[in-house]
């Protein structure tokens, strides 16, 4: 792939952008697998606007089917607004993410989207697994903050 100028100043974007949100949202507490929840997530987002933007996930990049991840991303920007970036609702936000791009998955199996071969299902599903899993073990390092705070209060009361 040959990369123009263009090219190279969006991905110079999306890395100050994640690294200026990585900062910010780790301001908002301590708790390592609240921080590593957070960079999890964050290198999900990353990593699909740029494999959707590159060579796209689903078929070719000019590909409008590739438009629908940026509604899984959406859920997951949203949710994370809704829920004031707490690790609670942090949790509940990257499980509806997982549950967005899974709906996204079966669209794309049942309607047989992309170019015909390329990818194989069998690749669009793996491609696919993959942020599903990041977007999950996200949500499990949420939930994780949300009992370690639970059991530090417990602990300083007790």
């Amino acid at each position: 792939m040959d990369w123009t100028v263009s090219d190279f100043i969006v991905f110079g974007g999306l890395l100050a952008g994640v690294g200026i949100a990585y900062t910010l949202a780790t301001r908002l507490s301590g708790n390592r697998a609240y921080r590593t929840g957070i960079a999890v997530a964050l290198a999900g987002a990353f990593f699909l606007i740029w494999a959707n933007g590159a060579v796209g996930i689903i078929g070719e990049p000019d590909n409008p089917a590739n438009l629908m991840y940026a509604a899984v991303l959406a859920v997951g920007l949203i949710g994370a607004f809704v829920a004031r970036f707490r690790a609670a609702g942090m949790t509940r936000a990257l499980c509806a993410t997982a549950a967005a791009h899974g709906v996204v998955l079966l669209i794309v199996l049942i309607a047989g989207l992309g170019v015909p071969g390329k990818p194989a299902p069998i690749v669009i599903v793996i491609a696919n697994g993959i942020f599903i899993g990041l977007w999950l073990t996200s949500a499990w390092l949420f939930r994780k903050a949300v009992k370690s705070v639970s059991a530090s209060t417990i602990a300083v009361s007790a």
